[in-house]
């Protein structure tokens, strides 16, 4: 008995330790070369299909979607295979986006077959096949837009591209040098910050779902002028003050606009401003967190610019009488704010968990040896001192 228990006292107190409790830097990996070109291929699918959101932002606002009547075919040919000569007008926008989203197919369905052969989180696996089911949705519905002839699938067209782009640039984060090596997590003071920004990405939804509503109804602008609405703040929507808006419409060559169309547009501009006071808050609670140079600072800094820009460019493509040019960068611009703000979002919910959650977070202990490549440098592996 008094050997057990002199045997006992001697066990070395380390092993006992919770994982929370050990030394962080035992949890860092070290990038192989597999996994920075997996990075690189998901930074590369990430910039093209920002470029496929302004191609498709161009179709729409030139109003040139049903310039190609067919679908998978263009005009009777292959769409790889039909002839430059006849690429002109309408025509050449519309088919030039299905030749982008083609490629984009093929390198999100090599991203997610490398990403099952090389990363060994269960999380990000779940996430590429996320990427995979989402393009494959969203060709889908785009063939289904032309075959079927509906905006109502217009709609749902462009929610799902700008959510499979803000996808990419978290998947692009989560096989970057800086997260595998556990630069994002463990940051409890900013983590205090996710719900804001969580509900910052809700309103920016939010407004994404009435602008794509607006913009796929094909029927102009529903309220001409900015910041007012028809020469006041709430104009009149009854039946005869929407009878004589549309009589003033005709006559300046305007299509008719309907009374939803007229909410909508003043729930954008509500959206608007709430969004903006989200962030304000996020800036005033950040300060009064986090030290000076930290990153949320310079992230919310640049979320609200990028919101002012924004509102900015809202209101010239109003003044401009929704110029395609106008109108799309207003679009794009607007994907880069959902994408960013899920990641910030992404990155304030991974500050919250420690090191180890993160990266080793497989279904699996720590320290079984699963993140050992074969056939590429070793990774760093969690020890027990």
């Amino acid at each position: 008995m008094d050997q057990r228990a002199q045997h006992n006292r001697q066990l070395p107190t380390a092993n006992c330790q919770l994982p929370s409790q050990r030394d962080s830097s035992a949890y860092s990996l070290q990038p192989t070369a597999s996994l920075l070109i997996l990075h690189a291929l998901a930074v590369l699918t990430t910039v093209l299909t920002f470029v496929l959101l302004c191609s498709g932002g161009l179709v729409t606002s030139k109003g040139v979607g049903m310039s190609v009547p067919d679908w998978p075919t263009t005009y009777g040919y292959n769409m790889f295979l039909f002839p430059l000569s006849r690429w002109v007008g309408g025509v050449f926008y519309e088919h030039t986006h299905r030749l982008l989203a083609s490629g984009i197919g093929l390198l999100t369905v090599i991203l997610s077959v490398m990403t099952f052969f090389l990363e060994k989180r269960r999380w990000v696996r779940r996430l590429a096949l996320a990427l995979l089911i989402g393009v494959i949705l969203q060709g889908v519905l785009g063939g289904l837009r032309v075959t079927l002839y509906k905006d109502e699938l217009g709609i749902f067209h462009a929610i799902v591209a700008q959510t499979f782009f803000a996808l990419l640039l978290i998947f692009s984060a989560a096989t970057s040098r800086a997260f595998i090596t556990g630069t994002w997590s463990g940051e409890a003071p900013a983590a205090k910050l996710r719900w804001l920004g969580l509900a910052g990405v809700v309103l920016t939804y939010f407004q994404l779902i009435i602008a794509a509503t607006m913009r796929h109804a094909h029927l102009g602008l529903a309220i001409p002028d900015f910041p007012t609405a028809y020469g006041r703040v709430l104009p009149d929507l009854s039946e005869k003050a929407l009878a004589a808006i549309n009589a003033t419409r005709l006559a300046q060559a305007m299509m008719p606009t309907t009374a939803t169309q007229i909410e909508l547009q003043l729930i954008h501009r509500g959206g608007a401003l709430l969004l903006m006071g989200v962030v304000l808050l996020l800036m005033i609670r950040a300060r009064e967190l986090l030290p000076e140079k930290h990153w949320v600072h310079r992230w919310s800094f640049i979320w609200g610019i990028l919101l002012v820009l924004q509102a900015a460019l809202g209101a010239w493509t109003i003044w401009s009488n929704k110029a395609a040019d106008m109108a799309t960068a207003h679009m794009a611009l607007g994907a880069l704010l959902l994408g960013g703000a899920m990641l910030l979002t992404f990155r304030l919910f991974v500050a919250n968990k420690m090191e180890e959650q993160i990266i080793h977070e497989d279904g699996s202990d720590e320290s079984d040896g699963k993140y050992e490549e074969q056939g590429d440098e070793p990774i760093s592996l969690p020890t027990v001192s």
